[in-house]
């Protein structure tokens, strides 16, 4: 992990915007980590495509987390991800 780290940023998801208003993260090496903490049933778009929607938080901060939607090959891949996952 210490090689994978090497010269980045870690940027807990409860952070994230704030540091994105602060700072050019454009430029920085940054990671983050998160814990699937809820799972939207697949649903599909106006288009026909289905997607998935996962809730995603550090565990620090309970009241912030992140949505993130997965589209095509991401949505097949990882939809029956379970929760808890990080």
């Amino acid at each position: 992990m210490d090689r994978k780290m090497a010269n980045r940023k870690l940027i807990r998801l409860s952070q994230i915007k704030s540091k994105i208003a602060a700072e050019n993260l454009e430029e920085t090496d940054w990671v983050t980590f998160g814990v699937i903490v809820r799972k939207v049933t697949p649903q599909s778009s106006n288009n026909g495509r289905t997607f998935s929607i996962w809730r995603l938080n550090d565990l620090r901060d309970l009241n912030q987390c992140v949505s993130l939607f997965l589209f095509g090959d991401v949505h097949k891949e990882h939809w029956k991800t379970d929760q808890g996952t990080v």
